[in-house]
């Protein structure tokens, strides 16, 4: 098995504190959003035999196991995060694997550079991911039943919501929301700045679960995606909580600090809260218009301690082992590969002794026991 050494990205919404107190190191006084531990070519961790790409590439089979390479091809499945939010993402989706595959070849074959910004698909792989905080965790996730939102709306009495509550109480709930998610993205943008600012104004008069908005716009001021945001669920996390989200749900994170395991993906559509690109006509073919309940996500504990999050995807598998000083050595052995990450104590991994926010990659088979007093978390593939 393989200490990792990973990359930090200074994304803007990133923390200044959070990742570097995990890690135990002082604060440099930039963002620091997101630790990658993965193969993904953005940003691969790199191992004492190399960058982890080159490693699994000299020999796919011996590291990610034949079943492994068999499902989805000589390429590690998925991509392990720490991500640390100080202020809130873009409002994003992500594209089923059939329209990633679609929007990829489209934008290949009309020689749009990989790194252009009006880029949409960095990739042809979908982006299913989890989110389990480490801190108090908030988030948006999901279309809430179009009459809530008309009753937030309604609650606010700026008169330029008026169209979208009577859309919302009156046609079919897909209808509903596409139309008023179309109208916040596409109408004039003078137009809707103002109506951004009463809607941000009423908001911070009002208080209560209109806070959550305010604080939006103020970070985004006149941004449509302020409007948007209103659309979705309002979501708050305890440590140890999760989120899961699938192709075509609208979702934003917030704050606070967790562990992200996604399929090795980089396609994101955004409706707002961001300066880059929102390519609106591809968003609304990938956005899944139907509300539905932002459920929290908790761990099954299994026979042996292990503390799963069950989701319905293939590419990974996350679960969680908290392991107390003097209790049997846990086997971890698995036919597939792992990337193990400590996030609080002290954790060994065979011989390797691992500190809050250090990880490995164990290749598939590789015999894999664990002991200490900490907590570690385990991405895998679930098939």
């Amino acid at each position: 098995m393989d200490l990792l050494t990973n990359t930090i990205r200074p994304y803007a919404w990133g923390s200044t504190t959070a990742i570097a107190e995990l890690i135990g190191e002082k604060p440099t006084g930039e963002p620091q959003a997101e630790m990658w531990m993965g193969a993904h070519p953005a940003a691969p961790s790199s191992t004492p035999r190399g960058s982890l790409p080159d490693v699994i590439a000299a020999d796919p089979d011996r590291e990610l196991g034949a079943r492994t390479v068999a499902r989805f091809g000589p390429r590690l499945p998925f991509l392990l995060k720490l991500l640390a939010a100080d202020r809130p993402l873009s409002l994003q989706v992500h594209p089923d694997l059939a329209r990633a595959r679609e929007g990829y070849e489209a934008e290949q074959n009309l020689g749009i550079a990989l790194d252009a910004p009006h880029r949409n698909y960095k990739d042809a792989n979908h982006k299913p991911e989890l989110i389990c905080a480490l801190t108090d965790f908030e988030g948006l996730c999901g279309f809430r039943p179009a009459t809530g939102t008309a009753d937030l709306f309604e609650e606010l009495g700026v008169p330029a919501l008026a169209p979208h509550v009577e859309a919302l109480r009156t046609l079919p709930e897909e209808e509903a929301l596409r139309r008023v998610l179309t109208a916040v993205l596409t109408d004039d943008r003078e137009t809707t700045a103002r109506t951004v600012a009463e809607t941000a104004a009423a908001c911070e008069r009002l208080g209560g679960r209109h806070e959550v908005y305010a604080r939006i716009a103020r970070h985004f001021p006149g941004d449509p995606g302020v409007l948007a945001s209103m659309l979705l669920h309002h979501v708050r996390l305890s440590p140890g909580d999760a989120l899961y989200l699938s192709a075509g749900v609208p979702h934003a994170y917030l704050r606070g600090l967790g562990v992200e395991l996604m399929s090795t993906s980089d396609n994101v559509l955004r409706c707002g809260l961001t300066p880059k690109h929102v390519d609106v006509p591809e968003l609304l073919r990938v956005v899944r218009f139907e509300s539905c309940g932002a459920d929290v996500l908790r761990p099954r504990t299994l026979p042996d301690g292990e503390e799963l999050y069950e989701t319905p995807v293939d590419e990974f598998r996350l679960s969680r082992h908290r392991l107390t000083d003097g209790a049997p050595v846990v086997d971890l052995t698995r036919t597939a590969p792992q990337v193990l990450l400590c996030t609080e104590g002290g954790v060994r991994v065979g011989e390797l002794k691992l500190a809050p926010g250090a990880s490995v990659f164990v290749p598939a088979g590789e015999r894999t026991e664990v002991s200490g007093s900490g907590t570690l978390f385990r991405a895998t593939v679930s098939c």
